[in-house]
């Protein structure tokens, strides 16, 4: 496993290679159209322990899983995390280059983050399930 930071606070996280690669790429490319999320996604990366794609441990929130989890403790909700060409909030899934979706991005069932909105304001979320991706 490779640690690339993590900031006192902040739960610990977990993503594959393939997948660090691809969003480093990605959220760079986004940067001038969505800076806000942007720059959220490179943090997360940033402190994200990285390992091998097939050490990514149960029950830990990749590209495709989809997560039961809860929002500044309103009523539990259910998503399949995504790339943004797949997204459709109507569909149950939601893009990796959204505030929620790069929140939810490495963490593991039980785990809770805070992350602020592009309008500033601040949100808690807290993984209470989650299916590897089919």
């Amino acid at each position: 496993m490779q640690s690339t930071g993590n900031p006192d606070g902040m739960p610990e996280i977990v993503v594959s290679a393939s997948a660090y690669d691809r969003l480093s790429d990605m959220a760079d490319a986004a940067a001038a159209r969505s800076p806000h999320v942007a720059r959220q996604l490179l943090r997360e990366l940033d402190r994200a322990t990285i390992v091998s794609d097939d050490a990514v441990p149960a029950g830990t929130v990749q590209i495709g899983s989809t997560v039961h989890y809860q929002l500044d403790g309103t009523e539990p909700r259910e998503v399949r995390l995504t790339l943004p060409i797949d997204a459709d909030i109507a569909k149950g899934t939601v893009s990796i280059l959204t505030p929620v979706g790069a929140a939810l991005l490495g963490l593991s069932e039980g785990q809770a983050i805070e992350f602020a909105s592009p309008q500033g304001g601040r949100h808690s979320l807290r993984v209470l399930a989650v299916r590897p991706p089919a």
